[in-house]
């Protein structure tokens, strides 16, 4: 990684060139809360127009690409799906959709003590569902093939983006450029017939569908085009997908490599829960323990490993003088990662970090970023993530595949390189 060679190389803070532009590196929890909580305008969230033309259509113009106005005006919209008493009601479909899953891990056991699980792909598969259910009120098997397309095109875009890009590259034909315009309009149609099938029912609901549609037509502030609201979708496909899977992925594995700690959650679980009856949003407010485990795993393995500012006006920072349109560069990795702040076994699985609500400074943990930008959909991705770890304690127990093979790979997300297989039996 650049930034853990540049830091080893030259100290911090340090520049290196991306092409035409400089990145500035640095690092420190007080200069993380200074950028992220600015509301100056000073620091314009990502890159904007610099990021490779060939790995926007991933996501479109959604909220995670946009800045400035634009992305102001499409948080507006989508916040108000996101608050927590929306999440709570959502709380029974995802306990349908978990549960579904673990009764195929029951069929598994019925024959075998033990069997191997790849944890990414039964995470991935329930993140999927509970998203098409949630969002788009629609089955799994109806959204199965959006995200079937948008898999080829992660890989596209992680080859674009791994690319060196010349302008007008684009313009130049090749088999990847016209799969890449294929995938992007068979997703887009695909997305655009499941609105429109959708629409009626979604105006009355409170899914992120019905709330855009809804203030599309009834309020012109909060209004958005057919276009946007299908960029959206794709965001919310990918980025609420990824980010609930890898965390439950990463998590298990921790579990079954710190046996006390799936042993501790788990007595929890069976205490406030019992054996039988599923978590329900006060339930998961209790579960401590739990609660714990995610936050640790979410230190260990950000979802990214580190977030980009673009100074909009030359700035003075410390010592330093930074030009106008310099890119900063901030690793969450590493400060996540630091023994200065997390102590000397800072790359240890420690839940206990987060006991009795254990805070640390602003800028020293930020899994989902902090300040304006904050991720909006995190509190989701907290309770779908809560609520499915505490089912699957209640009913199984897991160890570390041998097969397994530790290498986390950042994609567009951190995730494991050959999967994380873990052995399963029931309890």
């Amino acid at each position: 990684m650049v930034a853990e060679y540049g830091a080893l190389q030259y100290g911090r803070p340090f520049v290196f060139w991306l092409g035409p532009r400089p990145r500035l590196v640095v690092s420190g929890p007080e200069v993380a809360k200074d950028v992220l909580t600015d509301s100056t305008g000073t620091f314009r969230k990502g890159s904007g127009s610099n990021v490779n033309p060939l790995s926007r259509q991933l996501l479109g113009e959604g909220l995670v690409a946009l800045t400035g106005e634009k992305w102001a005006h499409h948080r507006r919209v989508i916040s108000p799906a996101f608050n927590m008493e929306r999440i709570k009601g959502w709380i029974p479909e995802i306990s349908a959709i978990t549960s579904s899953m673990l009764d195929k891990w029951e069929v598994q056991g019925e024959t075998r003590a033990e069997f191997e699980i790849d944890s990414p792909e039964e995470f991935h598969t329930l993140s999927a569902d509970v998203i098409s259910c949630i969002a788009f009120g629609s089955s799994y098997e109806e959204g199965k093939r959006i995200f079937q397309l948008q898999d080829e095109q992660v890989q596209l875009a992680l080859l674009a983006m791994r690319t060196f890009y010349f302008p007008g590259f684009r313009f130049v034909p090749t088999k990847k450029k016209q799969r890449r315009h294929s995938l992007n309009k068979e997703i887009r149609n695909s997305l655009r017939r499941l609105i429109e099938i959708n629409r009626k029912k979604c105006e009355d609901s409170k899914n992120l569908l019905g709330l855009m549609l809804s203030a599309s037509k009834t309020d012109k502030e909060f209004k958005m085009g057919i276009e946007e609201i299908i960029d959206e979708c794709k965001t919310f496909y990918f980025a609420g997908k990824e980010t609930t899977a890898n965390l439950l992925t990463w998590a298990t594995l921790l579990l079954a490599l710190y046996k006390e700690w799936q042993h501790k959650a788990r007595a929890e679980v069976l205490q406030v829960c019992g054996k039988n009856k599923h978590p329900n949003a006060e339930t998961l407010s209790s579960l401590k323990i739990v609660n714990m485990v995610l936050k640790e795993t979410l230190r260990l393995y950000p979802p990214a490993l580190f977030v980009n500012r673009t100074f909009t006006r030359d700035v003075k920072l410390g010592k330093l003088d930074i030009p106008a349109g310099t890119q900063l560069n901030m690793p969450i990795i590493e400060m996540h990662h630091d023994v200065n702040i997390w102590g000397a076994n800072a790359e240890e699985f420690d839940p206990s970090r987060f006991a009795d609500g254990k805070s640390y400074h602003l800028g020293a943990y930020f899994p989902f970023g902090i300040g304006p930008a904050i991720c909006v959909g995190q509190n989701r991705t907290m309770v779908e993530a809560k609520l499915a770890l505490a089912m699957v304690l209640r009913g199984f127990a897991f160890d570390v595949s041998p097969s397994y093979v530790h290498a986390p790979m950042m994609a567009m997300t951190l995730q494991p390189q050959y999967g994380a297989q873990v052995l399963v039996h029931k309890i």
